[in-house]
């Protein structure tokens, strides 16, 4: 039986978390900063911008011996206009395939999955 263990930046501390807790946050975090950099160079600048990385471990409980063996990242951006959207989504493509130091390391742990979001506050019609 494998659990998953899900980890979203919003209010933690390091020192609450666990080890693997902080691979988790230490991911979301590189992966956050590799976003909002390419955004700035891209001129874009989202509404709201969350990033959720969630590891699945290869124990019911964290032990010593426990080994990520697959990892996901979900990207949820809300953007102003539909038009930047497909922008937004090129953005996060770079971050998730190319730039991001932390997922080209977890990729040598464990596969790694993810989805985009994108939203827009426009209204159509």
């Amino acid at each position: 039986m494998t659990k998953s263990m899900e980890f979203a930046p919003v209010g933690a501390k390091c020192n609450e978390l666990n080890p693997k807790a902080l691979m988790l946050l230490a991911t979301a975090t590189c992966a956050g900063r590799t976003a909002a950099g390419i955004f700035k160079k891209m001129q874009l600048q989202p509404e709201m911008f969350e990033i959720t990385v969630s590891g699945t471990i290869s124990t019911d409980t964290v032990v010593p011996e426990t080994v990520f063996t697959a990892f996901d990242i979900v990207y949820n951006v809300e953007c102003a206009h539909l038009d930047e959207q497909e922008r937004y989504g090129h953005a996060l493509r770079l971050t998730n395939d190319k730039h991001c130091g932390m997922l080209a390391m977890m990729r040598r742990i464990a596969p790694v999955s993810h989805d985009i979001l994108i939203h827009s506050t426009q209204k159509q019609g």
